[in-house]
C-alpha cells in the first residue's frame, strides 16, 4: 500500500505502526523517526521562513488572532499525483497547522486515480488512541493497532498510578508566546493524568488567545512552555515574551523555578502516540516521578 502522509502526526502513527516502508510521501514538518523518513520524498513546502520570523510575526501572517488564516503548508499536487498514492492521511482540525482538508481533497479531485483519503481531527487522548485504531484498520493493521493501544492505555495508567494521592499542582500551558495561547485540545488530559490541575483550557477545548491579566490571576505553581511547532530551542530564544512580562517574577511558579520547556512538537501538539510520552514527561515535571524512561534535558528543561 502506497502512503501519502500530510500531517506529521499521521506519520508517526505509521511509523508506530511499523509501516514507514509503505509510505511514499510526507509534508516537510514530518520528522520522527529521523532515520526513518529522511529518504521520503516531500510534498509540500513552507510558504515562508517561520524559523526568520518572531511568534508575533507567524501569528500575524496566518490570521493574527483569529487563528484562521492560510495555512503554512502548500502542497504539490503534481509531485503527490507523481506518487500515486492509495491513501492520502490529512486533517480538519487546524487550517494553520497542516495542510486541510479540503484543499487535499481539491487535490486528490484532479488525480486520474482516486486514493483514499481519511481524516484525522482528535480532541482528546481517547480520540488520539482511537485514531491509531482507525488508521490501523485502513493500512490493514487493525490488530496491530489495537495492541498498541492497549499497550499505550496501559503506560497513562502507570502514570496515573504513579501520581495518585500526590499534591495537585495548579498548571498554566502555553502553546503561543505571541499572542499567548493556552494549550487545549488533549493536553489538560495529559496534565491531569499526570497528577496537576489544568488552568485557563478545558479537556477537548479549541482554544483562542488569552491575556497575560488572566495569567496572573490563574497564580500557577507551574508554567508549561510548550510553542506549536517550535522545539525548545526555538522556544529559548523567545524567553524574553515571557520574562519581560509585567508581574512575571511574582507568579508562584517562577518564585518556585517551575517554569518549564517542554518539547511540544515531540510530546504534546501532534496528536500522536508521542502524546503518551508527553504524560510520562509530565509526571517527573510535577512531581518528580519517573514514568517510563528517564526524562532528558532535549525533553523537558527549566526555563532560569
Amino acid at each position: 500500500m502506497r502512503i501519502v502522509s500530510l500531517l506529521p502526526a499521521a506519520t508517526d502513527i505509521v511509523a508506530d505502526l511499523g509501516l514507514v516502508a509503505d509510505l511514499v510521501g510526507r509534508t516537510h514538518e514530518c520528522d520522527w523517526p529521523p532515520e526513518a523518513v529522511a529518504s521520503v520524498p516531500v510534498v509540500t513546502r513552507a510558504e515562508f521562513a517561520a524559523d526568520e520570523l518572531t511568534s508575533r510575526e507567524i501569528s500575524d501572517a496566518v490570521g493574527g488572532a483569529a487563528h484562521s488564516g492560510s495555512s503554512l503548508y502548500t502542497l504539490d499536487v503534481e509531485a503527490l499525483a507523481a506518487l500515486a498514492p492509495d491513501v492520502v492521511l490529512t486533517q480538519d482540525l487546524c487550517d494553520v497547522c497542516a495542510v486541510s482538508y479540503e484543499g487535499v481533497s481539491r487535490a486528490v479531485r484532479v488525480l486520474d486515480a482516486g486514493p483514499r483519503i481519511l481524516s484525522l481531527e482528535p480532541r482528546t487522548l481517547d480520540d488520539v488512541l482511537d485514531c491509531l485504531v482507525t488508521v490501523g484498520e485502513l493500512l490493514g493493521v487493525r490488530e496491530r493497532a489495537a495492541r498498541r493501544r492497549e499497550e499505550l492505555l496501559a503506560r497513562l495508567a502507570e502514570v496515573r498510578r504513579l501520581t495518585a494521592g500526590r499534591p495537585r499542582p495548579r498548571v498554566v500551558a502555553i502553546e503561543w508566546l505571541d499572542p499567548l495561547w493556552p494549550a487545549g485540545h488533549w493536553v489538560p488530559e495529559q496534565i491531569a493524568c499526570a497528577g496537576g490541575e489544568a488552568l485557563l483550557a478545558a479537556p477537548g477545548e479549541h482554544t483562542k488567545p488569552m491575556t497575560w491579566d488572566s495569567v496572573r490571576a490563574a497564580r500557577p505553581d507551574v508554567v508549561l512552555v510548550l510553542p506549536c511547532g517550535f522545539p525548545p530551542e526555538r522556544t529559548l530564544r523567545e524567553r524574553d515574551l515571557l520574562t519581560s512580562l509585567p508581574g512575571w517574577d511574582e507568579l508562584p511558579a517562577v518564585r518556585e523555578g517551575r517554569v518549564w520547556v517542554l518539547d511540544g512538537p515531540a510530546y504534546f501538539n501532534r496528536p500522536g502516540p508521542r502524546v503518551v510520552r508527553g504524560a510520562e514527561v509530565l509526571a517527573q515535571v510535577l512531581h518528580g516521578v519517573t514514568a517510563g524512561e528517564p526524562v532528558g534535558v532535549s525533553e523537558a528543561r527549566r526555563l532560569a
